[in-house]
């Protein structure tokens, strides 16, 4: 199993950047990672994500969501069953004083999670990503 952490303070309510992290339409005007998201953010719901990593590798995902508590958390889970799954988790935790801890992971399992490569490039998608959500929120 492999881990990808990463996570930011962001001077906004918890509702604020809620509203952002799952206002998928407008992905396109901020996010620099995930650059596209069709679907709802509800639990069953299925979503296709497009992205491109900061090494310029384009993808595409088609996960399940399986997690939505407002203002707290969103999780959706991939897979290739038997052989690689990952399980997309944001986070949100309430500072007070204004201020949220942001958290963007994946955590990759199966047989083919060991061969998984590139987690220096996604990592820097993640945290690109949080930069631009901070960015987005506090504006």
């Amino acid at each position: 199993m492999k881990e990808i952490y990463t996570e930011i303070a962001i001077s906004a309510s918890p509702q604020r950047v809620w509203g952002v992290l799952t206002d998928f339409a407008k992905y396109g005007e901020w996010n620099t990672f995930i650059k596209r998201v069709q679907g709802e953010a509800k639990e069953g719901a299925k979503l296709q994500i497009h992205l491109t990593t900061p090494a310029g590798r384009n993808r595409t995902y088609d996960p399940k969501v399986t997690r939505v508590e407002p203002e707290k958390e969103l999780r959706w889970l991939g897979k290739v069953p038997g052989f690689l799954s990952g399980e997309h988790i944001f986070a949100i935790e309430d500072m007070e004083s204004g201020r949220v801890k942001f958290v963007n992971r994946e955590i990759f399992g199966g047989m083919l999670s060991s061969f998984f490569k590139d987690t220096d490039d996604v990592k820097a998608g993640f945290e690109e990503m949080n930069k631009a959500l901070k960015a987005r929120s506090e504006g």
